[in-house]
């Protein structure tokens, strides 16, 4: 499986951006897809997770009510909504898609990953 995101970007404190993570190749084995981040200096953290069939979600409580993740399988596309951004949100944020059963925040048992896009939140 290949994933590549967008939507990446520079926003003020307050403001929203649109990640999408468009994935190719054997998409037929991802039962779930997630979005992680990494900041500077700091371990990669789980932000949001959604099973390809079907409609469970998982967001980390830092994101919960702000960030929504969502799917459109017709088009191989997993999105990440992010509105009220602060600048703690500014980090890397990466594209994940699992074999794995079920919506997980551990990021071992994602197999897949995209290059990322980079999200900067100024104050």
């Amino acid at each position: 499986v290949e994933l590549v995101e967008s939507g990446g970007g520079s926003v003020q404190s307050g403001g929203s951006l649109r990640l999408s993570c468009v994935a190719s190749g054997r998409t037929f084995s991802i039962y779930s897809m997630g979005w992680f981040r990494q900041a500077p200096g700091k371990d990669r953290e789980f932000v949001a997770a959604i099973t390809w069939i079907g409609r469970s979600t998982k967001h980390a409580d830092s994101v919960k009510g702000r960030f929504t993740i969502s799917r459109d399988n017709a088009k191989n596309t997993l999105y990440l909504q992010m509105d009220s951004l602060k600048v703690d949100d500014t980090a890397v944020y990466y594209c994940a898609a699992s074999q794995t059963l079920g919506v997980s925040g551990d990021r071992e048992l994602y197999d897949a990953w995209g290059q990322g896009t980079q999200v900067t939140v100024s104050s």
